[in-house]
């Protein structure tokens, strides 16, 4: 589940704000981090709010834990008037062949005689 989750941290110089933006950005399955003042704002996928917390109050200094929000998805509405599409299978070739829809290859012999419908050189 996407999360949003906002970390008040004390950030009183370049280097602090550097530091804390680098020790969220560690943290396993984050993927968005954004400073709004004192704020760090960090968006990910299944995050641990409390791990993260834990690791800049360790690394940067002074760190609560805010909000921690589920961050939803927008999916289009599938509309009623298409349908899925379906697949042909590809009837075998004759010889070396290679369609857009095809998932299987035929090598065979061909005659020199016989002019091939498929040309690849």
């Amino acid at each position: 589940m996407k999360q949003k989750i906002v970390i008040k941290v004390h950030i009183d110089c370049e280097k602090c704000r550097i530091k804390a933006m680098q020790v969220a950005t560690s943290a396993l399955g984050v993927n968005t981090v954004a400073v709004e003042g004192d704020q760090l704002v960090v968006s990910g996928v299944d995050i641990d709010a409390a791990k993260l917390t834990r690791c800049l109050r360790k690394k940067v200094g002074y760190a609560m834990l805010v909000a921690l929000e589920e961050v939803k998805d927008k999916q289009p509405k599938p509309d009623k008037q298409t349908k899925p599409e379906t697949s042909m299978p590809c009837p075998p070739c004759p010889y070396y062949c290679c369609h857009p829809h095809c998932t299987q290859f035929y090598v065979c012999d061909v005659p020199a005689d016989h002019s091939p419908l498929c040309i690849i050189m």
